[in-house]
């Protein structure tokens, strides 16, 4: 509450002071300075002003009221929900706004018609005498002073809330627990912000000159026909040039907003290559500057990242290799393959990534297989191959309880069916045809082919010829025949100017662990 009562008590004081300087300062100035009253009249004048301004004072004070009435109920709750957080704080983003309102409406009418009223009255009375014309003039002079006013209250209520919301803010943080933006909406434009501050400070001191001159004549009986001509053109000269300046200014600051604004588009959507043109001499190269570097910053970081990434997948399949010395590199080699097709089959680099970094755990769930079983050298049992068969579901388990889940999701479904076969007769859930994961058909066609080609202490690796021949003889039964002609094709054009063994040499860095479709299934 202590904050709230701050901004209350700066709210007042600036409403009061605005107030006072508006409607009894510049008003009364005018007023005094521009008719010749009578004895006694100022008086009466002077009465006019007051009981218009507490009248107004009352009548704006019941708006305001209202306007603070979802701020004040926030403060209040021992318990603020989120619905009363997000609407409080909406809210103290309007106030600015709402003075400006308020200051042109229930402040200017408040004022306006209770003045219009006793004036017409004490003159009924003969207690003053202004003219009908004097009554306009000074209606329109008072139209100009609530403008200059609520101008000067909407940058004064500006600056008051930004303790307030912060205090907001800690209570969405601590009890809550909700995210408060207005997640980029404008309430109030800065063109427009510049375009009617430079129009009401440009021209509001010179119509106002202009009027109160014209009174001065009129009070003294001499004639205006002449004055109005000459004040005509010097109106529409200072509007003009007020305009004009205000929409220079208005464009001045836009534009590296603009473009700020439009890499921040860029940078959400993960282009870390942009920069900022710095074409600015003022403030604006300081932020474009500092937002250049934040972007390379997050650049580099995003690299570096990306690189202990890359290193925790690596590891983690040298770790797996690493339990059986007769299927070390198998894994890579899995990875060099499958990049092989999925740049064959023209896959995006992103599409690429995930599939070299599923290649690369595709066999991480055997971490749960025991050695007896993993390593045997003889032939497996019908149990035996049964627990084999459970390290893709394993896999996918493990994968799940990293962190953040969502960054590894996209990899769970290449780790989980990459031993499904195209007609259905695979684990760990019988898919068939394109029921099965992209990144699990392409990654079946390396496994086995690397299987197939490596040597086991049980039997020596075929041929490449060989192993080519078994996956054309499976295509469209046991492997994906688009993705396995795919693969013997570019096997068939690379064999002609490397070994098969100087292929998957090449392959290392990109590639992980073996294939249990081949394997398993000879040995079961």
């Amino acid at each position: 509450m202590p904050t709230y009562r701050s901004f209350i008590y700066r709210l007042l004081r600036n409403y009061i002071a605005g107030s006072g300087l508006a409607v009894i300062g510049v008003g009364g100035a005018i007023v005094g300075m521009s008719l010749d009253l009578r004895p006694g009249q100022p008086a009466v004048i002077a009465f006019i002003l007051l009981l218009s301004a507490i009248c107004m004072a009352a009548i704006e004070g019941v708006v305001m009221y209202r306007h603070l009435k979802p701020i004040r109920q926030l403060f209040r709750m021992a318990q603020p929900d989120a619905a009363a957080v997000r609407h409080a704080y909406y809210r103290t983003h309007r106030l600015p706004g709402l003075a400006v309102g308020r200051i042109m409406g229930p402040h200017l009418l408040g004022f306006a018609l209770p003045a219009v009223i006793l004036t017409l009255t004490f003159r009924h009375l003969e207690w003053i005498h202004i003219p009908t014309s004097q009554l306009i003039i000074a209606c329109i002079a008072s139209v100009l002073i609530a403008s200059l006013h609520a101008l000067v209250e909407f940058f004064l209520t500006a600056q008051a809330i930004r303790p307030l919301l912060l205090t907001i803010q800690s209570y969405a943080d601590t009890g809550s627990r909700i995210d408060l933006s207005l997640k980029g909406k404008v309430l109030v434009p800065i063109p427009i912000k510049f375009q009617w501050s430079i129009f009401v400070i440009g021209t509001l001191p010179v119509i106002l000159f202009v009027l109160s001159t014209q009174v001065r004549l009129s009070a003294r009986g001499e004639s205006s026909t002449g004055y109005w001509a000459w004040s005509a053109l010097v109106l529409i000269v200072s509007l003009g040039f007020a305009s004009f300046a205000a929409w220079l200014l208005g464009r001045n600051v836009k534009q590296p907003i603009e473009e700020l604004y439009g890499m921040m588009k860029f940078v959400r959507k993960g282009n870390l290559s942009v920069a900022v043109p710095d074409l600015y001499s003022d403030e604006f190269s300081r932020l474009v500057d500092g937002f250049n570097h934040m972007v390379h910053g997050l650049a580099e970081r995003e690299r570096m990242n990306e690189q202990l990434l890359q290193s925790y997948f690596s590891t983690l399949a040298a770790a797996l290799d690493a339990r059986d010395p007769y299927t070390a590199g198998h894994s890579q080699r899995v990875a060099a393959y499958a990049l092989m097709i999925g740049r064959a089959e023209g896959l995006g680099s992103a599409d690429l990534d995930v599939l070299h970094k599923t290649a690369l755990l595709h066999d991480i769930g055997k971490i749960g297989v025991r050695d007896s079983v993993l390593l045997k050298e003889g032939k497996l049992t019908e149990e035996e191959f049964g627990q084999i068969k459970l390290h893709t579901v394993m896999g996918e388990n493990i994968l799940r309880q990293i962190e953040p889940q969502e960054a590894m999701a996209v990899f769970l479904p290449g780790v989980r069916s990459h031993h499904e076969r195209y007609d259905g007769k695979g684990y760990p859930d019988g898919l068939s045809g394109e029921e099965i994961p992209l990144m699990g058909r392409i990654i079946a066609v390396a496994d086995a082919y690397d299987a197939m080609t490596s040597d086991r202490p049980y039997r020596k690796g075929m041929p490449a010829s060989r192993a080519l021949a078994i996956l054309e003889e499976g295509c469209g039964t046991q492997w994906d025949p688009q993705f396995a002609q795919t693969f013997i094709r570019s096997m068939g054009g690379l064999e002609q100017a490397f070994p098969a063994a100087d292929l998957a040499d090449r392959g290392g860095a990109e590639a992980s662990r073996e294939s249990d479709t081949v394997k398993f299934s000879k040995r079961a």
